[in-house]
């Protein structure tokens, strides 16, 4: 009897338990479902862009960034999720910005005026709080900036214009140089070289090694790129770092060898005005405490490599473009007979070169070299509806930007891109607001001065059916032809020639 009992409390027990346990399978289910939920959905927002999913969407974008550059990966996220989106770059949430009145907005607002990368990063090149360029600390980029200022604006354009078309001048006259085994003209290392010497007679004016430095430019780039967003970890391995540093030590060591020179020119020196450029400014800057020797080295490295780097490759880029539209020469052409005419380009022809203006704008929104603006939050604040939280990394991802709005041919090569006034809020090569591009004036007398006078001498030519639009590039800092590849020579054919004036 007790047996029997026992038996039939042990069958109503199993019985309760395996209808219950369905019911506490589905409870639990559902409390996960919604913990994963609120987990996934934690620091996240309205804004368009891959789910947090447990910190693994953090880790996936960040590491596409690091696999496939800064400039593909941003240009992957705007055509997948739309032109504004969030991703994180080293677990920091960052916006990815293609709208034209986004860009616009974060340009114009001084709370937008800070960079974003890798502190270590920047250490290692010597950016960090110093500088100009990626100088991250807004009090001490503004006391710099303002060195850039006087130099790269006002009264210097006018002496812009001899210097640079001599410059071009004495390299065209060497033109053997810069040949390869082909034959072709090197024009990357050329317009480099010309630039480099341009920079350094207008900041510096100590004699250089030309083609050494522009080497060491390119190392000290590769670096920059390499190191501005990677893990901290990173630097903790000697062997992963070790190129890097290698690359940026060669060329800070060459820039204080040199601006050790200015310094002994100053101090012999019977006027000072006989010496006074840019390096001076900076220099007495230091005698006065107002900046370190540090300081002052980087500002002078940073004034050499900027046009040797970016405007050497726009420049390139646009020879290109003119050997494959042979209308678009004949327009430039017409122009320089009618303005310029025989004699010497001077600073009050700018204004009338159009069509040359026309050509370089759209060849930088065509074929951009700098395409991205990287920018940090100083405040709390609202873009186009969405929140945006102090302390946010922003991409402005203006490459993209110029291929989506207002342009009635945004695919194509084309003046009539330009044949009306852009309205600046569509076009941004250089940005504005408070930390617009300090070199945009020089770069355009700089650009236009090098278009004219080579050409007046030069029809150049590309290998047959090489092209920008077939050229290997490399997306990542900034956008850049593969230099490993032998397909970017051209041919200059002297404009008095029997084969230039049959073509």
């Amino acid at each position: 009897m007790v047996l029997e009992v026992l038996n039939s409390v042990h069958y109503n027990i199993t019985s309760m338990v395996t209808e219950v346990a369905p019911v506490a399978s589905i409870a639990i289910l559902l409390l996960t479902g919604f913990l994963l939920l609120v987990w996934n959905n934690k620091n996240t927002s309205s804004i368009p862009g891959p789910g947090y999913f447990l910190g693994i969407g953090p880790l996936i974008s960040y590491c596409r960034f690091l696999w496939m550059g800064n400039g593909s990966a941003c240009n992957y996220y705007n055509k997948t999720y739309g032109e504004f989106v969030r991703v994180w770059i080293y677990g920091e949430e960052t916006l990815i910005i293609s709208k034209s009145s986004s860009v616009f907005h974060v340009m114009k607002h001084s709370h937008y005026t800070a960079r974003f990368g890798s502190k270590l990063g920047l250490q290692s090149i010597g950016m960090h709080e110093k500088g100009v360029i990626f100088n991250n600390n807004p009090v001490l980029w503004k006391a710099v900036r303002t060195y850039f200022m006087k130099a790269l604006s006002g009264p210097g354009l006018v002496r812009t214009v001899t210097v640079c078309a001599d410059s071009i001048a004495k390299h065209l006259d060497r033109l053997e140089e810069v040949r390869n085994e082909s034959g072709y003209v090197d024009v990357l290392t050329l317009v480099q070289c010309i630039m480099l010497d341009t920079s350094n007679k207008l900041f510096l004016g100590i004699p250089l090694d030309e083609r050494a430095i522009v080497v060491k430019i390119q190392g000290y780039f590769d670096a920059w790129q390499a190191l501005l967003l990677k893990p901290d970890i990173f630097f903790k391995i000697s062997w992963l770092r070790r190129k890097y540093e290698k690359s940026v030590e060669e060329l800070k060591e060459e820039m204080e060898i040199l601006v050790e020179k200015k310094r002994h020119r100053i101090s012999v020196a019977e006027k000072l005005e006989d010496s006074l450029d840019f390096t001076t400014e900076l220099i007495l800057a230091e005698k006065r405490g107002d900046l370190t020797r540090e300081n002052v080295n980087q500002c002078v490295l940073e004034m050499l490599i900027a046009a040797p780097d970016t405007m050497s490759v726009s420049v390139f880029f646009m020879l290109f473009l003119i050997a494959k539209h042979p209308l678009v020469e004949e327009a430039i052409m017409k122009e320089i007979q009618t303005v310029v005419g025989e004699r010497d380009i001077r600073i009050d022809d700018m204004q009338k070169l159009k069509v040359v203006e026309n050509f370089i704008y759209e060849s930088m929104r065509y074929q951009p070299v700098v395409d991205l603006v990287m920018r940090k939050a100083l405040e709390d604040d609202v873009i186009d509806g969405y929140p945006v939280k102090k302390g946010t990394n922003i991409i402005l991802n203006i490459g993209r930007m110029h291929r989506l709005e207002f342009f009635p041919k945004p695919n194509e090569f084309t003046l009539e891109n330009f044949a009306r006034n852009v309205p600046y809020r569509y076009f941004q090569p250089f940005g504005f607001g408070p930390r617009a591009c300090a070199g945009k004036y020089i770069a355009m007398v700089m650009m236009k001065v090098t278009l004219v006078t080579l050409l007046r001498r030069f029809h150049v030519q590309t290998l047959q059916g090489r092209c920008v639009e077939k050229m290997q590039k490399k997306n990542d800092l900034s956008l850049h032809p593969d230099e490993t590849s032998d397909l970017l020579g051209m041919i200059f054919i002297p404009r008095n020639s029997d084969k230039c004036l049959n073509h």
